[in-house]
């Protein structure tokens, strides 16, 4: 799994890059997974709205990159990736860059398989390809045990909404 640019057998389903064609079902699947966390359906009906251009823009260009994972042709568990410009800083302290991980959904048929895992695996070997040695991701509750059980700790980001 060192090279996960191509197809790979993983307990009978097919590993693949995603490309421009998976925009709608990336969609789908941060809509969901954002609904299934709690959020507000009216909200993240325009959220995903907005996250279709920005979305395409990215997967057509490459900056948006991850992997799918389908049963014959059905995706039924992907990931994003993305570089992400950041200063060097002491936990990477010669990068420009550190990894961000996104949008990890599995259908709920195919959930407590660890697929989700073996994505993060996957998305982990990516990035070290990529020369990136420092990712970071936001977890729902329902994810955050399979980032823990996979080496992920969490650290002391804090948040606000800037309303101008």
């Amino acid at each position: 799994m060192n090279e996960p640019q191509g197809r790979i057998e993983l307990s009978g389903l097919q590993c693949r890059p995603l490309g421009p064609d998976d925009a709608a079902m990336i969609g789908l699947h941060r809509q969901t997974m954002f609904l299934e966390a709690g959020g507000d359906p009216d909200t993240l009906g325009v959220m995903t709205e907005h996250f279709r251009p920005w979305l395409k823009a990215r997967l057509d260009d490459g900056r948006y990159y991850g992997f799918a994972l389908c049963d014959g042709d059905q995706p039924v568990a992907a990931i994003g990736l993305m570089s992400i410009d950041w200063p060097p800083h002491p936990s990477h302290p010669t990068m420009d860059q550190r990894g961000y991980v996104l949008n990890v959904f599995v259908e709920p048929a195919y959930r407590r398989r660890g697929l989700a895992s073996a994505l993060m695996h996957i998305a982990e070997a990516e990035f070290a390809r990529r020369g990136i040695s420092f990712a970071v991701l936001h977890a729902t509750e329902a994810g955050r045990p399979v980032y823990e059980q996979t080496g992920w700790v969490a650290t002391s980001e804090m948040a606000k909404a800037i309303i101008g």
